[in-house]
């Protein structure tokens, strides 16, 4: 009997390729799909308009401190009647007057200005966290793609396999060196591979409209991972060192911390309520009066009368039914809460870290066990099949072998997936994570 021999996974992936998508497809790698995603991603370009609109309105506090003018104009006609003596006649004014004012001391604008900047970096950071989840989902649909495809080729190749049984069987069955029971079981086998390989073709169907619906692009074709597969060493190795980065790096703390120190200032700008103010303003402005006025008469129709003012306005709050108070009250108990939540996101992170970091080394852990699971069950298979072929084995040992090798096949390929996703997670948890870091994923993918 002529013993089946697995096709490479690449041979399986480029056979599963070719079925289904149905003709020659242009492979893109992550990086290239990741730009794709960058500029069509609606959640992406969302939290970049975001953005955008943060730093206008944290510009917008910068105005209070800058000088303000203002043109004012406007035309009057009148009608004066007295009986005595009697007087009838019409006449009208034109006025304009130009204003400047410019705050010289208002301790609550300026406090509002530094919110302002601290606003800025609250954008920021959320722009970051936008971005890093993006990577993070890109760097999934892709390996999710690669991973139903593997699946789809491991299922057909155990469709195959199966099938040479069932073949070698019914031979067996004919010539009377077998039991009807090996043929029945067998086509029992090949009956669930089948029901197996619709489920993996969906799968993949699936996965890949999820992939295309991320870039906005149709039929994409990932890259499949370079064999022989190495993964890279987690560095660094020491749990702690990831945690202390995250303190300075992680978009969530640094969003808390500018949320305290917004806290603060809107303390400082309730404070303010107590305080003076101290404006500088300036004014220029013309009167025209025509035929007159009200109290001059018509001998003197037409004159014009030109104002100039410059002084100092200061403004000293007395007394606000308490109001002032209760707000210094409210937002000290603000700061609070801002201080706490702090303190949750440094544990929040930490702890994700942690989660995030042990998960990889599990994962490498498993991807080393399943490697030495795959050359065992390869082993027991080849085993098996040459026990049938002399008959100290049956058929179902046969097809039991050939299971454990395809199943142990695909989870070290999702496990090898999971590691590498798993890594750029540990960055986005502990708050490094960058576009950068995709090309060290990028470089394991082939050419």
């Amino acid at each position: 009997m002529k013993l089946f021999r697995l096709l490479p996974l690449s041979m399986a992936l480029a056979a599963t390729l070719g079925v289904t998508l149905g003709g020659p497809a242009r492979a893109q790698s992550l990086l290239e799909l990741y730009e794709s995603a960058r500029a069509y991603d609606a959640t992406y370009q969302s939290a970049r308009s975001q953005y955008d609109a943060n730093l206008a309105r944290a510009e917008q506090a910068r105005a209070n401190l800058l000088p303000t003018a203002g043109l004012s104009a406007g035309v009057q006609r009148n009608e004066l009647q007295n009986n005595n003596p009697v007087i009838d006649r019409y006449f009208g004014n034109q006025n304009a007057t130009l204003s400047a004012s410019q705050p010289l001391y208002r301790p609550a604008n300026l406090a509002a200005y530094e919110q302002g900047k601290r606003q800025v970096e609250l954008a920021q950071a959320q722009l970051v966290a936008a971005e890093q989840d993006l990577i993070v989902r890109i760097s999934q649909a892709y390996f999710d793609v690669l991973g139903a495809h593997d699946s789809l080729a491991f299922v057909r190749a155990q469709k195959a396999a199966v099938a040479e049984q069932l073949a070698s069987a019914k031979r067996n069955f004919e010539v009377g060196t077998s039991t009807i029971t090996d043929t029945r079981e067998a086509q029992a086998r090949y009956d669930l591979v089948i029901a197996q390989e619709i489920a993996a073709e969906n799968d993949l169907r699936v996965r890949k409209i999820a992939l295309d619906q991320l870039v906005g692009k149709t039929d994409t074709a990932p890259r499949p991972v370079a064999a022989p597969v190495v993964l890279p060493a987690l560095q660094p190795g020491d749990v702690n060192t990831w945690v202390l980065q995250s303190e300075d790096a992680h978009p969530s703390i640094r969003q808390a911390r500018a949320s305290v120190d917004v806290a603060q200032l809107e303390t400082r700008k309730a404070e303010a309520g107590h305080k003076p103010t101290l404006d500088l303003q300036a004014s220029y402005g013309v009167t025209r009066n025509l035929n007159g006025s009200a109290t001059t008469g018509a001998a003197n129709p037409d004159f014009r009368t030109k104002v100039t003012s410059v002084g100092l306005v200061f403004n000293m709050p007395l007394f606000a039914g308490f109001s002032v108070q209760n707000r210094i009250r409210e937002t000290l108990a603000l700061e609070d809460k801002a201080r706490n939540d702090l303190e949750g996101a440094r544990r929040g992170v930490a702890q994700a870290t942690r989660t995030a970091f042990f998960g990889v080394l599990s994962g490498q852990s498993q991807v080393k066990a399943l490697e030495a699971a795959e050359a065992s069950s390869q082993s027991a298979l080849d085993a098996n099949k040459l026990g049938y072929q002399v008959g100290v084995r049956i058929n179902i040992d046969v097809l039991n072998a050939q299971s454990q090798l395809f199943q142990t096949k695909r989870d070290l390929a999702a496990s090898r997936y999971n590691v590498l996703v798993g890594g750029l997670k540990l960055r986005q948890a502990n708050g490094t994570l960058r576009p950068e870091d995709l090309q060290a994923v990028n470089a394991l993918l082939a050419k």
